[in-house]
């Protein structure tokens, strides 16, 4: 550990002095932050629906066919009972939820008139408003399709006619529907991802390039020192550029952080973990900066393209979604929602957690053996 500490304190003085990388690490990702949180937006395709009818007539049987017909939501799911409604929101199982009570199909032929629930995950601020747009026009088409006379009704501005389905909406998690609370979390992992990613990916390639990696090869300490060494420094820049990611989200955006922000850290260490790996095993197969830099950006791209930051993974095709399952963003990405914007806890992001641990250790495993390999 001697030996390491001394060539931490090493990548720490060598990084310290160049101003340039000073800037580009700690002022780069704060300028992105604040111009990225207030120009992204996205859009929402295939709503998945979790259906509740406690009806269990032809009319509610119609009224899910045409919800799934219109192509604008998909029924993943179908209850008897609302038990499990907060589960399957909170664990992003479906997107919407449509409660259809007792006594639908009843209060429909003798009163002509019928309260149906929606019940949003509104974390997702501009996407829920399409979802409830998309549903009362499927319900308004069915309360025609089934030729329903609307009753008059005489109010103080005049004559109304009620609709004959009253579409009810409960938002959960992000009832004002701001945008910024979905998508600031997951902007931090872009920019964690990146600076991470491309700082390790040029260390050992800045080191070959210079003439030292053959020096510090003959060098009396271990590859495993060597790489430690190389990595700490990176992950412990990343985590304070992750802190002020976060304080920029909390004081300027008012992303709310209704969980653990002990579950956030364990993740971000985990997560890191896989990032430095990776942009290690990249400077291990580059011999060049120039080299990592175009490896390293092509990775980024796929991973942040693939992780649901601005498309929503569940609107790519198959295939997509199955490759997008081995992103680490895309788990990241959901650990930061559900933590700081639903309160989520450990049983519900222990999951994907684990599972970066588990590829963390594969890509360190990947790279060290890489490493031996190529400069052995």
């Amino acid at each position: 550990m001697r030996t390491v500490w001394f060539l931490v304190r090493k990548e720490f003085l060598q990084i310290l002095r160049d101003h340039t990388t000073m800037v580009q690490i700690f002022m780069i990702p704060v300028v992105q932050l604040l111009v990225l949180a207030n120009a992204a937006t996205f859009d929402l395709k295939r709503t998945r629906l979790l259906v509740v009818d406690e009806d269990r007539t032809t009319v509610s049987a119609g009224l899910v066919q045409r919800l799934e017909g219109g192509r604008q939501f998909r029924v993943v799911r179908e209850d008897a009972s609302a038990n499990e409604v907060e589960k399957a929101l909170l664990e992003r199982e479906v997107t919407a939820v449509i409660h259809i009570p007792r006594r639908f199909e009843e209060d429909l032929v003798q009163h002509r008139h019928a309260t149906v629930q929606l019940v949003l995950n509104a974390e997702e601020g501009a996407a829920t408003g399409i979802v409830q747009s998309n549903a009362n026009a499927i319900l308004a088409a069915y309360a025609a399709e089934l030729n329903l006379t609307l009753p008059t009704v005489r109010n103080a501005s005049g004559v109304t006619h009620p609709a004959p389905l009253d579409l009810r909406t409960q938002r959960r998690f992000n009832p004002t529907r701001n945008y910024k609370h979905y998508m600031v979390p997951a902007l931090m992992v872009a920019l964690t991802t990146i600076i991470g990613l491309l700082l390790t990916a040029q260390n050992i390639t800045r080191e070959y390039e210079i003439g030292t990696l053959e020096q510090l090869n003959v060098t009396p300490m271990t590859k495993i020192q060597f790489i430690a060494a190389k990595l700490i420094p990176f992950w412990i820049i990343s985590l304070v550029i992750f802190t002020i990611g976060l304080v920029i989200g909390r004081l300027v955006f008012g992303i709310p952080m209704r969980g653990s922000l002990v579950l956030v850290y364990l993740a971000a260490i985990v997560y890191l973990i896989v990032v430095l790996g990776l942009g290690l095993w990249i400077s291990t197969i580059t011999r060049t900066q120039q080299q990592a830099m175009f490896v390293a950006f092509f990775v980024i791209l796929i991973f942040l393209l693939m992780g649901g930051l601005f498309t929503p993974v569940e609107s790519m095709p198959d295939w997509a979604q199955l490759v997008a399952q081995a992103n680490p963003v895309k788990h990241f990405v959901f650990v930061m929602r559900a933590v700081l914007v639903k309160g989520a806890g450990l049983d519900t992001v222990g999951r994907p957690i684990l599972g970066l641990a588990i590829g963390g250790f594969a890509i360190l495993t990947l790279a060290v053996h890489r490493y031996r390999k190529t400069t052995a």
